[in-house]
């Protein structure tokens, strides 16, 4: 248990920081949840639509430190990739 202020005033702000976070890798998901659903549906032109509107959402969950940037970018590659089989 934190006793020092400072140790209190630390995990409020973590709890801050989860809560802020959380929302923001969830935006993340869902928005790669449509990329998904997209190409099991077999719909190009929709599938790379998913895909631009995913790709500034996960490359700003990189700048924001929520995904590592390795991930974000092997995310994009096999997303883009089956993208592009589909036609």
């Amino acid at each position: 248990m934190a006793n020092s202020p400072q140790a209190k005033k630390r995990a409020r702000q973590n709890e801050r920081r989860l809560a802020v976070n959380k929302a923001r890798r969830s935006r993340i998901r869902t928005h790669l949840r449509a990329v998904e659903e997209a190409i099991a549906s077999g719909d190009k032109d929709a599938a790379t639509a998913a895909l631009r509107a995913a790709q500034p959402e996960l490359m700003r969950g990189v700048t924001k430190g929520v995904y590592h940037k390795n991930t974000a970018a092997r995310k994009m590659s096999r997303l883009s990739a089956r993208v592009k089989v589909l036609g």
